[in-house]
Parts: C-alpha cells; structure tokens; sequence
C-alpha cells in the first residue's frame, strides 16, 4: 500500500501499486491528459512506471522543468524512424537529447543534403500524428544482438554484443519501430507534438575513432511548443548576425588560420580592445588589495604530479622535453605556479587573507574540432588570482568576490547573472572528510553573500566544489564566465602553510577565481552581446572625423587632435571619396561616432555628429563636442 508524496507536501494512500498514468488520473483529469512522464524520488520514469513503495512523485507535463530534455530524446527516436522509413537501408546508431535539441547519427552510403530536411520533417509529423503508443521492453543481451544482425544493424549489434551477457537490455518499441534504450520516453508519439525543426548536417565517427566508418549525425531542435520554437529560432537568426567571427573580421579586430590553430591574432583595434578590458580589470584589482604575480610558462612534470594535474589533466597539456630528457608541460592553470610564490619564507596569519592575481596566458589541447573562433582556444589568458586564507575567512572572502563579480558584470552591460553550485566529481583528489568540509564552507559562505545558487550535481573541479556564474546576453543565451572554488586539497598536495596564531603550522585554503574566465572568450561574448555596438568607453576605435571636402582637411586635423587630448581614440578619413561612402564604410566597421567636417563648420568652428545606427545628425561647436564625448567616452571606474 503506497503512500504518494506529492510536490505541495500533500499524501495520498493507495490501496495497492499503481503507475503513474494511474496516478495522475487519480489527481485529475486535465492531468492525466497532460502527463507525459513520472518523477520518482527525483529521477523521471516512464508514464507506465508503477510505484510500489512510498515514494515522493511528480507528474512531469509540458511545463515541468525536466520536460524538455524527455521532448529532445523522444524527437530523436521520431527522427530515426522518419529516416528508416524514407531511406530504407540506413542505419541507425544513437541520438541523445542536447542542450537545445537532439541528433542521431546514420549510416548510409548516399550522403544526406539540407534539401532532405523538409521531407523528414514531414514524415516526422505524419508519424506524430500516427500516435503510435511507446512501450518498453526487456530483451537478453543474445536475442537483442540477434536481432539487429536480422534487420542489418550491425552497429547496434556490435554495441550490444559488448555488454555483459546477463545483463538485461532495454528495448523501446515505437509503433512498428524499435531501438536500444534505457529511456525514459513518452507514452505515445502524439504526445512529442510538432514544435520541432530539422537544422544541419555534420560527419562524425563510429565511436567516436577516425578509423571507424564515418558516420552522418543529423540535428534537431524541438521545444514544447510553437511560441518558444519560433523565439529560438530568432534568437538563432540573430546569433548568425552578431557571429564574433565575421565581427572580428569586419571591424578588423583579430584573425586566426590554420598554422596557429586554437590561437588568436590580435590586430592593434583588436589589441587596443583586449587593453582596455585588461586595464580596467587591473584597476578593480588593485582597488580591491590584489596583488599581481608572473609565474613560468612552462614547468617540470613533477611539479604537475604533485599538484594532481598530471593524473587528472595530463592528456589536455603540451609536453616538450628538453635536451637533458626532462619532460615539461606547457601551464594549462596558474594554480600550482601561485603556490610556488606562496611557499617563498614564512607566511604569518596575520598576512592573510593573500589575494594573489596573474593574467596568466594558458595552453590546452583542445580537440580540433571543439575550437570555436576565439570563444574556444588552446592559447588563452585567464584574469586569474588565487585567495590564500584562513578556514575563518571564507566568508568575508567569498562575498568580497561576488560583490566585486556582480559590480565588474553591471559595468559591461550583464545585468542578468544566475549562479550555479558544482559539488563534487566522480574523479577527484582529498578524502570525503575533506569534500564535506569544502562544500558546506562555499554553500556557507554563498548564502551570507545573498546569492541564490542552482544544484549543478558533480561538477565541481578535481580539488574542490565551485561556484559558476552565468551571464545571459541581450538575445537570451547563457554564458559561463566567472568561477569561485574552494580549495583544501592543493595547498596540502604543494605543502602550503603559514605560522598561525598559536606559533604553528597550518594549511591555508585556497581560493581559486576568476571574473571573465579568459579574456578571449569573454571579448568575443563582448562582441555577440552588443553586435559589435560598444559603448563608447569599450569601443576600440571611438570616433573618426571625415572631410566632405579635400579644403577642409586642416580643420579635421584640427578637430582630430583635441578629441585625441580628450583621451579619445580618434582616426582621420582625409579621402577624396564622397561622405555617404566614407560615412557607410565606417558604419560597418561599427565606429560609434562619425564626424564630418567641410568648410562650413571650419568657418563656424562647429563639427556634426553622427552615431552609429542613426541617420540623424547633431552640429555642435567643436569645444562642447569635445567635452560632451570626452565625458561619455570615460571609463565606468571615472565617472
């Protein structure tokens, strides 16, 4: 007799197991209609999943917060069928559910084209419409692999032959269709609806190994329905326009090519950009009692073996070995490198807390394929610093953090700022005894920051739990910049220690943080978020005066040089070109401010301005023009 622990803390006794179809219709018929799955003391289940034990139960619907990653999964098993069902012969091979959608990867011998798409979006409808019910199976592991080598899926068949022969194997039949699957699904295809879309195609590899069969991976986005559909789509279509590539390009901020693949090449607008968020951080910094370090940029492998990161990380380093068989990592972190400086003479208690920063440039060997212009890199420079303090300071620490983070975000435009608690991971260094420790100081000292903090289970660095802070940009997307981790194991790893106030020697806990993350990453959020329109302060060109006539080019020089003794970033377009080419030219380089000069405003010492965007036009005299942009043109941290 099950006893049902409903969200709202209500409890419902039955008088024997029930599923959870039963369950929901029990409630209400609106539920029962609307349910497409069961959450069973926190993990969700199959709508025909029967409870048999007290239990604290859910009813997932279209609305709940784990319901759309059950959409993406069922989307991807309509998508298979669809494909089988045009293009008989193809087969199968595995289609999770994604962050914004699904795929399923496809063997064929033809390849698919995006004209495809359209065709099996339809079929995918149709077999919507079918309702067709979704049931689970359970198969052995010999008949599950003589099965699929029957209907000539020798992919499924060569997976399933790996598994254990006693273990049991988990089948879903959809309609007249069936695939390996743990589940959980939908009760019926009508119950995904249609709010889905066929989006690009991509190659992939058999288990992922370039000697396998090459693969065709097909993606999809579905959400819950048409509305969130039809805004995800747009905020795709203005993705594409704000792309930090073509940006970086058009404004002629940065390139990158093959022979330094994963590295960036600033251009001075580009480099002048990367300077003034490095200055302006640097001056956060200093105000907030950091102090900056250089530490090597490569380092003896021992030094990474006693820190963990060999273990944990070594396969993501560049390894050089020198003439006397030494081998060395090029620094993929700075942490080990700060406790180097830490451990030099005799820490007292009473110079802690130590805030210790480094723009520290970093290496990691990304995979080819994961890079991303200069969102994803193997060359980086991280805003990195490192708090050495006491278990006591914990607090005081980490809320200086987040109110210095929170202050740094509203400065760049970012007012929408979610945070994320990461406890720890499957593979991690220090005992339990130690992780307690850590995790309950950081949820601790979060919760007398005054921040509220989602769960993000098992996420956490090797050494310690952290924090993630979460931007979201002008058109909805989701960005992980800043980190807070708290740290007992490195310290104790690297023999860190001060003299406490007993005369004896303690470990310090260390606090791992950064407020951009890498500074590449976060110029090209920069760009994204504002489409290449900076605010003025940000710009790396600020204005750029243009003659409309040949005659009047001393006066521009004239004008360039005071708005440059202003402090503002000025260039001079003297070209014999018409001012509406000169005008729309600079517009496309994303210049926020355009002047003109002809020989009108030299006899009236007056300048008109332009702003990007803007058609109008605004004639000030030249000294209230100066001091106007001057003003604006300053820096959050002089105003």
């Amino acid at each position: 007799m099950p006893t049902i622990t409903l969200p709202d803390g209500s409890q419902r006794p039955y008088p024997a197991p029930l599923s959870g179809a039963d369950l929901a219709a029990s409630i209400g018929s609106g539920l029962a209609k609307a349910a497409l799955a069961i959450k069973i003391d926190g993990k969700v289940k199959d709508l025909a999943t029967v409870i048999d034990h007290d239990a604290k139960v859910e009813i997932v619907t279209r609305t709940h917060p784990d319901a759309l990653e059950l959409l993406r999964h069922d989307a991807a098993h309509v998508m298979a069928e669809a494909v089988q069902e045009l293009y008989p012969g193809t087969q199968i091979t595995f289609g999770p559910a994604t962050e914004t959608g699904f795929y399923y990867d496809f063997h064929r011998e033809e390849p698919f084209t995006p004209e495809d798409f359209a065709k099996i979006e339809k079929r995918m409808a149709e077999i919507v419409d079918r309702n067709e019910a979704i049931t689970r199976e359970i198969w052995t592991r010999d008949q599950a692999v003589d099965y699929f080598k029957s209907i000539g899926e020798t992919f499924k068949a060569e997976w399933i032959k790996e598994i254990p022969a006693d273990e049991e194997i988990s089948i879903y039949r959809q309609g007249k269709w069936l695939d390996l699957c743990t589940g959980p699904h939908l009760p019926s295809t009508a119950k995904l609806g249609k709010a889905f879309k066929v989006m690009k195609l991509s190659g992939a590899y058999w288990r992922g190994d370039a000697n396998n069969p090459q693969l065709q991976r097909i993606y999809g986005t579905v959400w819950a329905d048409d509305k969130q559909l039809k805004d995800y789509l747009t905020q795709l279509e203005e993705a594409e326009k704000r792309d930090h590539r073509r940006l970086g390009r058009e404004m002629d901020l940065f390139h990158q090519q093959e022979e330094a693949a994963g590295a960036v090449f600033w251009h001075p607008k580009g480099w002048t950009f990367y300077r003034t968020l490095e200055n302006y951080i640097r001056r956060r910094l200093d105000d907030a009692g950091y102090v900056e370090v250089k530490t090597p940029q490569i380092m003896d492998r021992s030094l990474w073996e006693r820190s963990g990161h060999w273990e944990k990380f070594h396969e993501n380093m560049f390894i050089v070995q020198d003439d006397e068989n030494h081998v060395l990592a090029v620094k993929p972190m700075n942490c080990p490198g700060h406790v180097q400086i830490f451990r030099q003479g005799l820490t007292s208690y009473r110079d802690l807390p130590l805030r210790m920063a480094e723009f520290g440039a970093c290496h990691r060997n990304e995979p080819s394929g994961a890079l991303h212009g200069i969102m994803r890199v193997r060359a980086f420079t991280q805003d990195d610093a490192h708090i050495f303090c006491t278990e006591d300071q914990i607090v005081t620490e980490t809320k200086a953090f987040c109110d210095l983070l929170r202050s740094v975000y509203r400065d760049f435009g970012f007012e929408d700022v979610r945070v994320k608690f990461s406890d720890r991971p499957e593979k991690r260094a220090g005992s339990d005894e130690t992780w307690d420790k850590a995790e309950a100081a950081l949820k601790g000292a979060t919760t007398a920051a005054g921040l509220e903090f989602t769960l993000n289970p098992g996420e956490g660095a090797f050494y310690g739990p952290k924090l993630e802070f979460v931007l979201r940009d002008t058109i909805g997307r989701d960005w992980q910049c800043g980190t807070l981790q708290v740290d007992f194991v490195l310290p104790e790893r690297l023999d860190a220690s001060y003299v406490g106030e007993d005369g004896a020697k303690h470990r310090p806990v260390m606090l791992h943080r950064a407020i951009f993350g890498s500074m590449e990453r976060f110029i090209g959020i920069l760009i994204e978020h504002y489409a290449g329109k900076f605010p003025l302060w940000l710009a790396p060109l600020q204005v750029v005066v243009c003659t409309i006539v040949s005659d009047a080019s001393p006066y521009a020089e004239k004008v360039a040089a005071a708005l440059r003794a202003a402090g503002l970033k000025t260039e001079l377009d003297l070209r014999n070109e018409k001012i509406a080419y000169k005008v729309r030219e600079h517009s496309l380089a994303k210049v926020p401010v355009i002047i003109a000069v002809g020989k009108r405003d030299e006899e009236g010492g007056t300048v008109a301005i332009r702003r990007l965007g803007s058609n109008d036009q605004s004639v000030l005299p030249l000294a209230e023009a100066v001091e106007m942009l001057g003003a604006e043109a300053k820096s959050p941290l002089d105003r």
